[in-house]
């Protein structure tokens, strides 16, 4: 720190920061000699990333192997439409540079894995995670705690976001708080349960907050606090969590030394994967369980009347549907499933195939033997099939 100083132009852009007794010169130089990695460049990276550079943080890191969709403006307001198709890193790092090009930038266009989390972790003072699955939620959880690094920790879903600090021994890790992952499909994903295009900036800003007060030391970080947020009821809520003594990962004796498998951790190990324009059906790779989009549109060329399930739901039904396509949302299915007749041959699709694939195994479980899941889903069927047809 005795060898950062702040430059005649830094001072001038930094000058609401330095009037501040909290912050001052000496809190400036601690911002310019920290450094921080972001996980994700989407919805939270957005706003961390823009005002963590303008707070000037020296380093800011950045994990992300995704390009910039359509879908992603609602909310990502690091990208803008013309960076639609490109990697939302080169994105990110033009948008960033312009905003402080005082900041060094390093750019990781790669999944974080158990092989590499350690290595990418090491340099960084305190990692963000801005993720949006549980596998790597986990992962970034056990990866700090074993480097002892703060993890900020956000997430979002529809209306509500949450937030906190995990960082042993100080306070509790993210499996005191979560010590198990829920089921499989059991918690939705923004893709298939929509997010309000708001809600990660203020999550974001509450994490870039916590970032700033740690490398600070001022003020009273999230350690050992959840934070939830309503949005529609515009309210907030704060819960205590104690660290686990018994936790397997940060507990006085703890059984996890080293990274793990976290897809296996999670139960999603040979399920299709959260993007499935190549995934796999329930069957994997070329399963009789699997009817390409292709195939499907061949049958309906011929005058073949499949009954086609749509397990969607019906907002998104109104963007775009499969003509002759019924609709049970993926919900109702337990509810439902009597209205569907199992002596019928039964195409089942969703989104992208994931829905469709529990879909498909719940009615295995009720007797229905005629399934096929429809691979890629209806956005496969946009892509491939007819490019008129709305996605979202």
């Amino acid at each position: 720190m005795s060898d950062v100083s702040l430059t005649q132009q830094e001072i001038a852009r930094y000058s609401r920061h330095l009037i501040m007794p909290e912050v001052g010169v000496e809190g400036q130089r601690k911002l310019k000699a920290a450094s921080v990695l972001l996980i994700g460049a989407g919805g939270l990276g957005s706003p961390l990333g823009l005002y963590l550079a303008a707070a000037g943080v020296g380093r800011i890191g950045l994990v992300d192997f995704d390009v910039v969709d359509f879908s992603n403006l609602q909310r990502q307001v690091l990208h803008g439409t013309p960076d639609v198709g490109r990697s939302k890193l080169q994105s990110a790092k033009d948008r960033l540079g312009a905003i402080n090009p005082e900041v060094k930038l390093d750019l990781y266009e790669t999944r974080l894995t158990s092989a590499n989390a350690l290595e990418l972790f090491k340099p960084y003072d305190i990692i963000i995670d801005g993720t949006d699955n549980f596998p790597t939620r986990y992962l970034v959880n056990d990866a700090c705690v074993l480097l002892k690094k703060p993890n900020v920790y956000g997430s979002i879903f529809r209306f509500d976001g949450q937030a906190s600090v995990f960082a042993p021994p100080a306070g509790p890790c993210y499996r005191c708080l979560y010590p198990e992952p829920p089921p499989p499909g059991e918690v939705p994903s923004c893709a298939e349960g929509g997010v309000l295009g708001i809600l990660p900036g203020l999550i974001g800003c509450i994490q870039a907050t916590e970032a700033v007060k740690l490398i600070l030391g001022k003020g009273s970080p999230l350690i050992g606090r959840l934070l939830l947020y309503d949005a529609l009821q515009m309210s907030f809520q704060e819960f205590k969590i104690r660290r686990n003594p018994r936790c397997p990962m940060c507990g006085e004796q703890p059984t996890i030394k080293a990274l793990i498998d976290y897809e296996h951790f999670c139960g999603i190990r040979g399920q299709e994967a959260p993007v499935a324009p190549q995934g796999k059906g329930v069957g994997g790779e070329g399963s009789d369980a699997d009817i390409t989009v292709e195939e499907l549109h061949q049958r309906l060329e011929r005058g073949d009347k499949p009954f086609i399930l749509d397990v969607r739901n019906p907002e998104e039904c109104q963007i775009c549907k499969l003509a002759g396509s019924v609709l049970v949302p993926l919900p109702q299915i337990a509810q439902r499933y009597g209205e569907l007749d199992k002596s019928k041959e039964m195409i089942v699709h969703c989104k992208s195939g994931m829905r469709s694939a529990r879909a498909i195994q719940f009615l295995k479980q009720q007797g229905f033997t005629k399934l096929k899941n429809l691979k890629g889903g209806i956005m496969a069927w946009a892509d491939r099939i007819d490019r008129s047809m709305p996605k979202y």
